[in-house]
């Protein structure tokens, strides 16, 4: 006891938390974002080789969405055990459990080699890649969240958050490179190169995450014997509403990002005929400017409100939309620029900076890993697993970007609905601060 009070009374720099929670999620998206560009540039003919392209590019998109039918599950299981005994013993595990499956993927044998078993142990690892990243972010957040001051929670619960862009930059960064090598280089071993390199930045990452201290309000709930024996059964139980809404007010952040990270990235090349090189160097800047204006607009979510920034993230989706295909679809690299760098550092910029404190925020302490958790990640599944399939059936079928831009009005339409009729739980740490400066008048 003696030791979890000292933690309480001298907590450790919040900025020190933040840094580290940022680095940290920087690495285990890298390894998750460049399953997302591997699947665009050789996995659809390493894995699936009999299927025509078209069907190929489908089967290599679901098994990039198998990820999210697992993220829940990690979600869970790494809930239970946050709320349980910490946030930093599983940030550990999931790191770890993020290499694994990184590392194997760029070790597996091809279908030529193995026949059936190549995309069978893909699904596999791409599971795995889900479950661990499905207990990364709630806890990478709730770190970050829960030793921020009263008054910068959002700005601080940004960080992780920013590091998604900064896994995108890396990720990108290092496909820009390897799809300039001769081609029958990358589909033979070069595009293996990102995987099994990803190691060594796992290996950073496990060291980072050692080093950070536990969070002060979980150890304020463990002093206090309050944690649940169940927590998933006290979210569904007693707080069912804020589950639906934290699942649900993802739709504008989460459609903008998959379609530009992922899908442009494959419409480019194969509908508009534009180098994989061109779009995945643009990506690297506007995701590079990203990194930045994620925790500006936090700012203002503590300065004015969450709700109201969510808000008008979801305006500026609706009415993004249009202009990001205009620009993308006249072919030059600086349209193509404009359009990434208004559908990333601005219109998925605004929205999810904000929304990891919004969820976490959703939830009471002695649930808030695995509320968090599910709710981000429940909601992968509805709205962010299907965006590249449908944009890509839709294109098919109306061979216009016009029907994938309404599919984001419609996103962001019922993503203000979800914020507007959200409530989230005031945090004890605000409250008290009210009263000491009402005190103070």
């Amino acid at each position: 006891m003696g030791a979890s009070s000292a933690t309480l009374a001298s907590p450790p720099s919040p900025a020190k938390v933040a840094m580290a929670s940022f680095i940290g999620t920087t690495i285990e998206w890298y390894d998750y974002y460049i399953f997302g560009a591997a699947t665009v540039l050789v996995l659809n003919s390493q894995f699936f080789p009999t299927l025509d392209p078209f069907a190929g590019t489908l089967a290599s998109f679901a098994t990039f969405a198998v990820a999210f039918i697992a993220r829940p599950f990690g979600g869970a299981f790494f809930g239970h055990f946050g709320d349980k005994i910490g946030r930093k013993k599983m940030l550990v595990w999931s790191v770890l459990a993020m290499g694994l499956g990184t590392l194997v993927v760029g070790l597996l044998p091809n279908y030529a080699t193995i026949g059936i078993w190549a995309p069978i142990l893909l699904v596999v690892c791409r599971f795995l890649q889900g479950f661990a990243v499905g207990g990364e972010w709630g806890g990478a957040v709730l770190m970050s969240l829960e030793h921020a001051p009263a008054n910068k929670r959002a700005f601080f619960a940004s960080f992780p958050q920013a590091g998604v862009p900064a896994g995108t930059v890396l990720s990108s960064g290092t496909f820009a490179l390897i799809a300039l090598m001769p081609q029958d280089q990358l589909q033979s071993w070069g595009w293996r190169i990102p995987f099994i390199a990803s190691i060594l930045l796992v290996i950073v990452g496990l060291w980072i995450r050692l080093k950070v201290t536990e969070s002060p309000e979980f150890l304020e709930i463990q002093e206090k014997n309050e944690v649940p024996k169940v927590p998933a059964f006290e979210v569904f139980k007693n707080h069912k509403r804020s589950l639906m809404h934290g699942i649900l007010c993802g739709f504008a952040p989460n459609f903008t990002f998959y379609i530009a990270t992922v899908f442009l990235v494959s419409y480019g090349p194969k509908q508009l005929g534009i180098p994989s090189s061109t779009i995945f160097v643009a990506l690297m800047i506007a995701a590079s400017l990203q990194v930045f204006t994620l925790p500006f607009f936090a700012t203002f979510a503590d300065k004015y409100s969450q709700k109201k920034v969510l808000l008008t993230g979801c305006i500026l989706v609706a009415a993004g939309a249009f202009p990001v295909f205009t620009l993308f679809s006249t072919g030059t690299f600086w349209g193509i620029l404009l359009a990434l760098v208004i559908a990333l550092p601005i219109l998925h910029g605004v929205s999810y900076g904000v929304i990891s404190g919004f969820t976490a925020e959703l939830f009471p302490t002695e649930v808030r890993y695995t509320g968090t958790s599910l709710a981000y990640q429940l909601g992968g599944i509805v709205t962010s697993a299907p965006v590249p399939i449908i944009a890509t059936l839709l294109i098919q079928q109306y061979q216009s970007s016009d029907a994938v831009a309404w599919y984001m009005v419609i996103s962001a339409v019922l993503g203000f609905i979800a914020i507007v009729t959200a409530k989230t739980i005031k945090n004890k740490k605000a409250m008290d601060t009210v009263r000491v400066d009402e005190l103070s008048i």
